[in-house]
């Protein structure tokens, strides 16, 4: 699956690299994101994943190329700009990244109290979004470390959708959680994106995730990995064709099976 031209595309990287000191971690990296469409990026630990995430949101800024949401260059804008621009993304870390001394309420309410919302059209929404993931509202005086691992994905999920974000982004969104609260998750960002426009992306290493939720899949390979001039995207089309990918690293990846990077020398897979 193609992606579209770059006048639909929320997001866009153009030959974007990333470097920590010698350690390249994005190479040469070009996508676009079209408005509406859910987007998986796989690929195992170090490749970057996460990384670019962090980019979109403007965490991060590229060694090279450029990032754009939504037309802009976000290393264009000023910290007043990029900040405004952020409020239009939400992002679910991983662990959920909930605030430990604020209450259930408190944390879902706090990007809309930044934001400058009402105190009722906060108490509102807070209950809205919980309910949306199936959390009861006396949920709300809880503090963090009285819920669940799956309660506190839940919690937030919630609040990373307090602000009806136009690009929901999701970091291993599963990770942690039994297979049943995984389902549950997934059934989450399935129902997120159908009760409202939202372009989505998520990062995960979890293909039942990438079945269930996603339009198309990009998958990224370590730069470490790759000789001069192999590309870091080795597959990118929809879920269904992955397992008939004609390259080696993305069915061993698919499918689980690590008997080719245990062949290879040096602990690395053979590559094509």
């Amino acid at each position: 699956m193609s992606s579209d031209g770059a006048e639909h595309a929320l997001v866009e990287f153009e030959a974007v690299g990333v470097q920590f000191g010698s350690q390249s971690v994005l190479r040469d990296v070009s996508f676009r994101i079209p408005r509406g469409q859910t987007l998986a990026i796989i690929g195992e630990s170090g490749c970057g994943k996460t990384v670019a995430l962090k980019l979109i949101v403007g965490l991060l800024r590229p060694t090279a190329g450029r990032v754009r949401f939504d037309g802009k260059v976000l290393t264009e804008l000023s910290e007043r700009e990029l900040t405004r621009q952020r409020l239009r993304i939400g992002f679910l870390f991983q662990g959920a990244a909930l605030f430990d001394s604020l209450s259930v309420y408190d944390n879902v309410a706090f990007g809309m109290r930044a934001n400058r919302l009402v105190e009722r059209e906060i108490a509102e929404r807070v209950r809205t979004r919980l309910g949306e993931v199936g959390l009861p509202e006396n949920v709300e005086v809880k503090m963090p470390s009285q819920l669940s691992g799956g309660m506190r994905k839940r919690v937030g999920l919630a609040r990373a959708l307090a602000l009806d974000p136009e690009l929901m982004l999701y970091d291993e969104p599963t990770t942690g959680l039994d297979p049943v609260m995984s389902d549950v998750i997934n059934e989450l960002l399935i129902q997120a994106r159908t009760r409202r426009p939202m372009t989505s992306v998520v990062v995960t290493h979890d293909m039942n995730t990438v079945r269930r939720v996603a339009d198309r899949v990009i998958m990224l390979y370590p730069s470490s990995q790759l000789e001069p001039g192999q590309p870091q995207v080795i597959f990118d089309g929809a879920a269904d064709e992955l397992s008939r990918s004609i390259d080696e690293r993305v069915r061993s990846f698919v499918e689980g099976d690590a008997r080719g990077r245990a062949a290879g020398s040096e602990g690395e897979m053979r590559l094509p």
